[in-house]
């Protein structure tokens, strides 16, 4: 009996100050500077050390959310300091995923904030982004060419696929190719071969499948962030259009749109959203 309630008193003891902390929680937060946000608890951390794979590619890595970014918090995971579990509408996470970011990089506040409300800039200088782009190393997750400054070291300076078109709108285009295969308007090309494909396509057209998005400069060049685990080179390179759809025509077959519950699958589609 006595075991009994000592073990009740320690449960009573241990849950109370779990619960208060909880609801102590704001419910909501801002960005104030660009911020990384993580798939585990563990890389948000300031001064954590990030794990690469074999690619050098640290894959904790979600994105770089911009100033302004709103956040609903969703808790303090339970022994590690400084860090938030977060959602935000800005970001479409794959299922089962979890976003985690460092807490001191917020605003805290108790009720929700406005939303950022991205600006589309001119295509002039969409297209001048992306010119400048080119060279850039490729940064999973990476949508900041700078990249951001933690604990006074320069980290994620670089682009991935979709951030390199991120970037270059401001973050008006989505964050992910999951939402770019239906993002804008859907261009008819199944049944296309090479000929009629460099016919349609127009200067910012998106080649896109679940995995990877090319973009189209204009009636010659495409631009992409590439990833080379092999050793060769990669990063955000540009590469004739005609030779880039005849590489893409022997590896997938082009669609009108994306097939409907298709995860990954060998077609691409092409929108246009500007």
């Amino acid at each position: 009996m006595i075991l009994r309630i000592g073990i009740l008193l320690l449960f009573c003891c241990c849950i109370g100050p779990l619960k208060a902390m909880a609801a102590d929680l704001p419910g909501f937060a801002v960005a104030g500077k660009p911020t990384p946000v993580f798939n585990t608890a563990q890389s948000a951390l300031p001064l954590a050390k990030q794990q690469t794979d074999h690619c050098g590619q640290m894959r904790q890595l979600e994105f770089i959310a911009l100033p302004g970014t709103t956040f609903e918090v969703i808790a303090a995971p339970a022994g590690i300091p400084g860090v938030l579990e977060v959602h935000t509408n800005e970001y479409q996470a794959p299922p089962g995923t979890r976003l985690y970011v460092t807490a001191d990089l917020l605003t805290l506040q108790p009720t929700a904030p406005p939303r950022r409300i991205p600006q589309l800039p001119a295509p002039a200088r969409i297209m001048q982004q992306l010119r400048s782009a080119v060279g850039l190393p490729y940064v999973w997750g990476g949508n900041r060419r700078g990249g951001v400054i933690q604990a006074g070291q320069v980290r994620f300076a670089g682009l991935d696929c979709s951030g390199l078109l991120y970037e270059a709108t401001d973050g008006f285009a989505p964050r992910n190719t999951e939402q770019l295969v239906d993002f804008g308007k859907a261009v008819a090309i199944e049944g296309k071969n090479l000929l009629e494909l460099l016919q349609l396509l127009r200067p910012l057209d998106l080649i896109v499948w679940k995995g990877h998005v090319i973009i189209v400069l204009d009636q010659k060049t495409t631009v992409e962030s590439i990833l080379n685990c092999s050793g060769g080179s990669d990063g955000v390179v540009t590469t004739p259009l005609e030779k880039r759809l005849k590489q893409l025509l022997k590896q997938r077959k082009p669609a009108n749109s994306w097939p409907a519950g298709a995860g990954k699958s060998a077609h691409f589609v092409v929108r246009r959203w500007i």
